[in-house]
């Protein structure tokens, strides 16, 4: 008896989005199934995130859930994956018994043996007639964490990358989480930075750099699939550097290889050119521009996240060079206060990160030509010890690099991290609350102002799909964290499910119009009305990339019409 149908659901990051991917298409290739009804499962998966409280507070939520169930139905198997798996270990399982399965993101190549084992143990338990009865409340406790985070960040000539094989055997399928015309590639592991608020460089371990070879084949792959967008992910993905005269090759397969700090000059020169460019050096702009040049039918090259310091002008130079790269920069800024920043260890001052977003903008506004640079950052309010002159600094700081949006959180206390351990969360949650919603009104207010700057201009937009109000409106609508990989950020369903919803939305032959939802280079959201005659065709245009023209504007949404 083979119970083998899993739900998988993810929370937090574009990171969490690709190992979701990777893993279950890994999955799949072994024979397993996969549904978007959590009920239907044999087994379920939680991809977690540690990064927010919110996050963590569903998957506590779903876990408690499954309890109850557990008790009818003591075959189910429940897995923990990612971040908080990797952060609480063992205590994770004493917390929530009906877990069976924790696996750390630096461990995901060994989930299908970890399966296996839990699958065949639960069902060893339910051939004993008097287990069956407590099996339910009985955990199969076998788990893959990294333990020493540093692991990964050691030489890796001794042994071979296990977790770089995911990568590379990536399935190209429909199983795929996003639309089916844009994927994720990872070309960075791991984080070095250390902020104080932040548990990534403990849960995924010290920077890891993939070769460049491994990344652009991956690249190739996924356009001759179909895929038209692609978005290079690392924690600092602008701190990629590959050393080639250092690269390590096992059983004919070059490995990763470990990130190391840039110095040496001033904090101008510093921003200039990587340091360490050179012939047998493939830096992150040497990167961009091969992937531009050897896969010419990718139709949009974009990446994040980017670390405000030490982004050269060689990345600038290459995004305004090659036309395929998007003109879309996320680099998080978190503070406006230099006081704060330092608190937080992020490595800059105020002054260097305003002079990165004005170099940023030299190189690359040309709003002229339908091409204007959007940022998009993220801040964080009430950090310990931030005072209303801080904050105040913070706000200065958002009106003046008017991002396209921008990502802005209270700030929670966060197991693990250096603030967690040494800085008192002395700021009051009415406090936080009160500078978190004048920090979004601030915010509200540019996204409004620069949505209103593109009326009149045509854009180059990427159909995604129909609009959600218009699935709604049809009665195809599909609620966030359904499908085959269940993805909670953005809520946007699966390709497969969703290129579905269109054909049949489109086709159904009410005779009225349809909306597309679609985004700019820019990342910023496209809704197109389609007339009536156009609506039986509107489904080829998913995945495509169209010419639109704006003919109005709401805070974070623009609306136009096909051509221009």
């Amino acid at each position: 008896m083979s119970r083998r149908t899993v739900y998988l659901e993810t929370f937090g990051c574009q990171m969490n989005e690709l190992d979701s991917e990777l893993v279950a298409g890994r999955l799949a290739s072994l024979g397993y199934r996969f549904t978007s009804v959590s009920d239907e499962a044999d087994i379920v998966l939680y991809n977690t995130c540690s990064v927010r409280e919110h996050a963590e507070q569903k998957v506590w939520s779903r876990l408690g859930d499954l309890k109850a169930r557990k008790l009818e139905q003591p075959w189910l198997v429940v897995g923990v994956l990612g971040c908080m798996a990797e952060r609480d270990g063992q205590g994770l399982m004493k917390r929530m018994p009906v877990v069976d399965v924790m696996c750390g993101p630096g461990e995901l190549d060994k989930l299908p043996e970890l399966l296996d084992n839990a699958v065949r143990t639960r069902l060893s338990m339910l051939a004993d007639e008097e287990m069956a009865g407590k099996a339910g409340s009985k955990s199969a406790g076998v788990a893959a964490l990294q333990g020493n985070a540093s692991r990964r960040s050691s030489t890796l000539s001794v042994a071979g990358d296990s977790l770089e094989m995911l990568d590379l055997s990536r399935s190209v399928s429909p199983i795929d989480s996003q639309s089916k015309a844009s994927a994720y590639v990872r070309i960075t592991r791991g984080c070095n930075k250390f902020c104080t608020y932040c548990v990534v460089p403990f849960t995924r371990g010290a920077e890891v750099h993939r070769p460049p070879e491994h990344v652009i084949d991956e690249c190739k792959r996924l356009v001759d699939h179909g895929v038209k967008e692609i978005t290079l992910l690392g924690q600092t993905v602008n701190h990629y550097r590959f050393e080639h005269d250092a690269a390590s090759v096992i059983d004919g397969i070059m490995q990763p290889q470990k990130g190391r700090s840039y110095k040496g000059g001033s904090a101008g020169a510093r921003h200039r050119r990587d340091p360490f460019a050179g012939e047998r050096v493939t830096t992150f702009a040497d990167l961009l521009y091969q992937i531009h040049e050897q896969v010419p039918d990718l139709a949009r090259l974009r990446f994040v996240t980017s670390y405000p310091r030490d982004f050269g002008d060689d990345v600038l130079e290459v995004i305004r060079d090659c036309p395929r790269i998007c003109r879309y920069i996320h680099a998080p800024a978190q503070s406006g206060s230099d006081r704060q920043l330092a608190m937080m260890n992020r490595g800059y001052t105020v002054a260097e990160y305003d002079e990165f977003v004005q170099r940023c903008r030299e190189h690359l506004d040309q709003p002229g030509i339908g091409r204007p640079l959007m940022l998009s950052g993220d801040m964080i309010v009430g950090f310990p010890g931030e005072t209303d002159e801080d904050f105040a600094l913070s706000v200065g700081l958002l009106e003046r690099c008017r991002y396209k949006n921008c990502f802005i959180f209270k700030y929670s206390p966060r197991p693990g991290t250096t603030a967690f351990d040494k800085l008192p969360d002395d700021v009051p949650e009415r406090v936080k609350r009160r500078r978190n919603n004048e920090l979004l009104g601030v915010q509200a207010t540019i996204s409004d102002a620069i949505s209103r700057e593109q009326v009149g201009r045509t854009f180059d937009v990427m159909i995604e799909g129909i609009s959600r109000r218009e699935r709604k409106r049809r009665g195809v609508d599909i609620k966030p964290g359904s499908g085959m990989v269940a993805l909670t950020v953005g809520g946007s369903a699966p390709a497969a499910v969703a290129q579905i919803e269109a054909d049949a939305a489109m086709s159904n032959g009410q005779g009225d119009g349809v909306q597309l939802s679609g985004r700019t280079e820019g990342d910023q959201i496209v809704f197109i009305d389609l007339p009536p005659e156009q609506a039986a065709s509107g489904h080829t245009l998913v995945g495509r990339i169209a010419r639109v023209t704006i003919d109005r504007a709401e805070r974070l949404s623009l609306f136009g019409r096909l051509g221009g």
